[in-house]
């Protein structure tokens, strides 16, 4: 019998464990039939499938108890959330993809058709031009690659930026800005410079909030076990050794920049693009990322178009008609605008559709060669559009795209050439060296 139970021993050694591994015995698993003593002298024979699998049970229990431990510094937390992010990056790129192919083709079969390539972000971090789909990822990514620079700043921004609840973000800078108007008013107090992350308020109203044990962290604090009154074991806190009056200084400096803290927001790329005269001025073709609506919704408002001539046509009050146009409006994200100016040339760029009229402007302004020079904007309809007005593109009917019209102020046209001044272009030399066709 012995013989048996070390030749059983050793072949599960061998199948389960592999080269190197050691193989606890473990009670539970048994053959599932063990031969005659007598039987056993005579053949050597090899454990069942059942003991096998017992044995290769009792290896993964003994392996998971063996795992090593899960290493928690804020580098591998950094390098854990970077991985999450990139997987969720590829999972909304896919579901995006798929969910706007088929959309695409309801727009426009051929891109080389297209009035413009698509959406684009600029990251005010790295100013790397971006698709909708990858601007979060990239731009919590240039966060966590910051704290190698400016710990505080990057933790300001990590705050302000991955947490979407803005309330829940104020109360945890208001807590943050108590803690450390308590250390500054009582620096000598050590009970003003623990916390103790089991606390209540800290659980719910700080910890909760991403970045805010990063911020605490470049403040100076430390992860610290200490022990509790009343209690066996010993709990977390973040303590902060005691600060020089400079310190306590710059501790404040630190506090205030929380406070101004603001979110990093990718900054729409306005693709500002010039073409040559053109009888096509007014066609448009657009991609998916302009319309706030799914494959199936594009293909039923392509449909309705022919039905919306007819309604338009119908007799209806002014009230009922701005209700409509307002549920047009809510349809579009984006809007292609193409100005003509005096030479026939054409300035087109990309705009929200609730980009306010000051935005468009300033567009225009800092396009031209002369831009102190006033202007005016009139769009489709002969309606003149006033830049001291904050009424959105959409409100204007300047979406999903557009073509208006430049023209100088004739008053002051009319004093630049009495004086026997003349602009030779009309647009900046860089934006000249890109001139394109308007197929």
């Amino acid at each position: 019998m012995k013989k048996f139970f070390d030749d059983f021993k050793k072949d599960i050694k061998f199948k389960s464990a592999g080269p190197g591994k050691k193989l606890t015995e473990d009670t539970s698993a048994k053959p599932e039939k063990v031969p005659s003593v007598s039987s056993a002298k005579n053949k050597s024979y090899a454990p069942s499938e059942g003991a096998q699998r017992a044995g290769a049970a009792a290896l993964a229990r003994i392996e998971q108890h063996q795992r090593p431990k899960v290493h928690t510094s804020q580098d591998a937390i950094r390098n854990q959330v970077k991985r999450e992010l990139e997987a969720e990056a590829a999972a909304l790129a896919e579901k995006q993809n798929a969910a706007t192919a088929e959309g695409t083709n309801v727009l426009v079969q051929d891109l080389a058709c297209l009035s413009v390539s698509g959406v684009y972000f600029t990251c005010p971090l790295t100013g790397a031009t971006l698709t909708k789909s990858k601007r979060e990822v990239h731009i919590k990514e240039a966060i966590l690659m910051r704290f190698e620079e400016d710990a505080v700043e990057a933790s300001v921004m990590m705050m302000h930026t991955f947490n979407k609840d803005r309330e829940k973000v104020k109360t945890a800078v208001d807590i943050i800005s108590k803690y450390v108007d308590n250390i500054c008013k009582n620096p000598t107090e050590e009970k003003y410079r623990r916390i103790k992350l089991s606390n209540k308020v800290f659980q719910e109203k700080v910890r909760c909030v991403e970045g805010t044990r990063e911020f605490l962290e470049a403040l100076g604090f430390i992860s610290v076990m200490l022990p509790v009154d009343g209690q066996e074991e010993e709990e977390e806190f973040l303590v902060l050794p005691e600060q020089s009056p400079d310190d306590l200084e710059l501790m404040k400096e630190r506090r205030d920049r929380l406070q101004r803290g603001e979110p990093v927001r990718a900054q729409l790329d306005r693709q500002p693009q010039v073409f040559r005269p053109s009888p096509n001025a007014q066609r448009f073709e657009l991609p998916p990322e302009f319309y706030n609506l799914s494959a199936e919704e594009l293909k039923k408002e392509q449909q309705q178009r022919s039905d919306l001539v007819e309604k338009n046509a119908m007799l209806r009050t002014k009230a009922m008609r701005e209700k409509e146009e307002q549920r047009e409006r809510r349809k579009y994200n984006y809007t292609l605008l193409r100005i003509r100016l005096p030479d026939g040339s054409l300035l087109q760029g990309t705009f929200y559709a609730w980009d306010r009229l000051p935005v468009l402007f300033e567009f225009v302004r800092e396009s031209l060669v002369d831009g102190w020079q006033p202007f005016e904007l009139i769009a489709p309809g002969s309606q003149k559009l006033q830049e001291s007005e904050e009424v959105a593109l959409a409100e204007c009917n300047l979406v999903p795209a557009a073509l208006l019209t430049f023209a100088w102020d004739a008053a002051v046209q009319a004093d630049i050439a009495a004086a026997g001044g003349k602009s030779s272009s009309l647009l900046k030399p860089e934006l000249l060296e890109t001139i394109r066709t308007l197929s």
